[in-house]
């Protein structure tokens, strides 16, 4: 078959992570109960740092634009699977993958960024307590974000704009549960060369930079640490940071047992489900590490659930004093 261009392609298939139709229902409860359990995690810490005043700092405002992400991320991929196995069509349209590769590009590298911002965050609060609210003011915070969201989206634009002009033959099957942009590539036709130097320079650039950014960061403040005459300082020091450290160490533990297991074995369908740890599990966590290990954050979703049984409390007499 000839090649052609992306003109000529209309949708592609995405095979899943199994070919047993035995398995298909257990995947459907089971990766349905993590996308609720993400929504709703994350949704409660959005819900609880907006409405306890206690909670309106820099911390807690990049903590909710995290979870915002993990959101959008998980939003992202897995509807999209549980339609195909609730459907049995594994079918996406050619700009439905765009879009998807696009949004998990985007959504992405804006958590990767953010997780380099809170760790800035983090840094002046232990190493310049002092100066804390006057550095980590308003108008820095929000430009953070502004910044974060416009690099991630150059990147997840100038990286779906190259696969835009891909040529593809007659193998249109994609071995994982969504449009990842590796993949993508292997199918084209068209030379390729191009697209293979973005993404490697792009993931090092865009990854290692925040990266190193995480790294100096807790560098100075395990430093700082250690110079504190007494241990309750030490472990009050260390707990304020120490959820942020866990999700890093979840976010970035992931991604690189991802590219391992890419490179260590051949099986495609092995790394999409690797590829779930990555995309699925993080997403999932990072509510339970926020409010397990923080007692703020504790007591606020305490009153957040206390306000929301008022609320249906009054609702259902309400309901019933009206005869419904």
């Amino acid at each position: 078959m000839e090649p052609g261009n992306q003109t000529d392609v209309s949708e592609f298939l995405l095979l899943g992570l199994t070919d047993d139709p035995a398995l298909q229902p257990l995947l459907f409860g089971l990766f349905l109960s993590m996308y609720l359990v993400t929504v709703l995690g994350n949704l409660f810490i959005v819900l609880a740092v907006s409405s306890d005043s206690h909670l309106h700092t820099p911390m807690y405002f990049f903590l909710s634009h995290l979870s915002f992400t993990d959101i959008c991320i998980s939003t992202t991929t897995i509807p999209k699977m549980l339609v195909n196995i609730q459907t049995q069509n594994q079918s996406i349209t050619f700009v439905g993958c765009l879009t998807q590769i696009g949004s998990v590009l985007f959504w992405g590298g804006f958590e990767n960024l953010l997780l380099a911002v809170m760790a800035y965050d983090r840094y002046v609060a232990i190493c310049h307590p002092l100066q804390y609210m006057v550095v980590m003011n308003l108008h820095l915070c929000v430009l953070l974000i502004v910044l974060s969201l416009l690099l991630s989206t150059v990147v997840a634009l100038l990286l779906s704009l190259m696969a835009l002009q891909l040529s593809f033959c007659g193998d249109l099957e994609i071995p994982h549960y969504f449009c990842e942009l590796a993949h993508i590539i292997k199918l084209a036709c068209s030379d390729i060369f191009i697209n293979n130097f973005l993404i490697y320079f792009v993931a090092s650039l865009f990854g290692g930079i925040p990266l190193c950014g995480i790294i100096f960061s807790y560098t100075q403040i395990v430093s700082s640490i250690l110079r504190m005459p007494s241990v309750a300082g030490k472990l009050k020091a260390f707990s304020t940071c120490g959820s942020h450290l866990s999700v890093v160490s979840l976010f970035y533990g992931t991604a690189f047992g991802v590219y391992i297991t890419s490179t260590v074995t051949d099986s495609s369908r092995t790394t999409a489900v690797a590829s779930v740890m990555y995309l699925v599990i993080p997403q999932m966590m990072n509510p339970f590490v926020y409010s397990l290990r923080n007692r703020d954050m504790k007591e606020a979703l305490g009153k957040l659930i206390g306000r929301i049984r008022i609320f249906f409390s009054d609702f259902v007499s309400f309901t019933l004093g009206c005869g419904f």
